[in-house]
């Protein structure tokens, strides 16, 4: 298994592009991908160097992304929870989520600038509908994500929670956060891959969507074993939940340091953009 292509030179997740092939110069084969697009838009990647960029956007995604991992891991960590206390702990896990937050609304907003214009041609910037785009899809279904375990982090706060609360407020927002977080981080990958399997230890971005992905399932595993009983409010195994998220945070800490080398690795051709637009845009040959 591998890339998906169909006979014209592009690849396909079922009605999503992720590739077109072009001739480039001296007949050369072009290649648009749609993350490498995404990530390589003009002047995206023009200020700053791979570790300090403030007045760049991917800088500012890898940075927010790795915040907030930091802090989830560090609310997941046991003795860290018994030295600030329950509170602090909590409030350690809610500040992350905003961190979350932060970052895929930016990653959403890149992914909407890097639309052809006949997409986006009132030049919206958050209510966009593009459901034939793979990383519009991806990047939305993160930040829903992300707003759901707003509420749970928000929530678990509330002092005095019932069983019922907890298990509705707390509980099934993180399992639809966790939800929304495996679902991106799937079509991530297959937007990276061009398909469900690849081997490409070369590629950046085939090292951050798989790390992402095993973060998304050790979420998901983690909402699983931290199921909150509805009767008597008590967490199914705690601990187990704690590790999960500990294993989930770490995997997107070492996703979001990878994007700063990604960001600043070398385009090596301009084509222009499918389905509109006319302007030149970095690709890989």
């Amino acid at each position: 298994m591998g890339d998906n292509r169909d006979g014209g030179g592009r690849g396909r997740v079922g009605p999503l592009a992720t590739f077109v092939d072009h001739i480039g110069e001296n007949g050369r084969v072009v290649q648009w991908g749609s993350r490498r697009h995404r990530k390589h838009l003009t002047g995206a990647a023009a200020a700053g160097s791979t570790w300090w960029a403030p007045r760049a956007r991917g800088w500012w995604i890898a940075i927010l992304f790795a915040v907030g991992s930091l802090l989830f891991g560090l609310g997941a960590i046991p003795a860290y929870a018994s030295a600030a206390g329950p509170s602090w702990d909590l409030v350690t896990f809610f500040i992350g989520s905003l961190f979350f937050t932060s970052a895929a609304f930016v990653s959403y907003r890149e992914a909407v600038d890097a639309a052809p214009r006949a997409l986006n041609a009132a030049h919206r910037r958050l209510f966009v509908y593009q459901p034939g785009r793979i990383d519009w899809w991806a990047t939305a279904v993160q930040l829903v994500g992300t707003l759901y375990f707003n509420v749970s982090c928000g929530v678990a706060m509330v002092s005095g929670l019932s069983a019922q609360a907890g298990h509705r407020h707390v509980w099934r927002p993180d399992a639809i956060g966790s939800v929304c977080f495996l679902v991106a981080s799937v079509l991530a990958w297959l937007e990276a891959c061009h398909g469900w399997a690849a081997w490409r230890p070369r590629s950046w971005a085939w090292w951050i969507t798989l790390v992402n992905l095993a973060g998304s399932i050790a979420f998901g595993l983690a909402a699983v074993v931290g199921y909150i009983d509805p009767v008597t409010g008590q967490v199914r195994n705690a601990a187990g939940a704690n590790a999960a998220t500990l294993a989930g945070a770490v995997c997107f800490f070492i996703g979001a340091l990878l994007l700063l080398p990604e960001r600043t690795e070398e385009a090596t051709a301009r084509i222009t953009v499918p389905g509109g637009g006319g302007e030149p845009q970095n690709a890989a040959v």
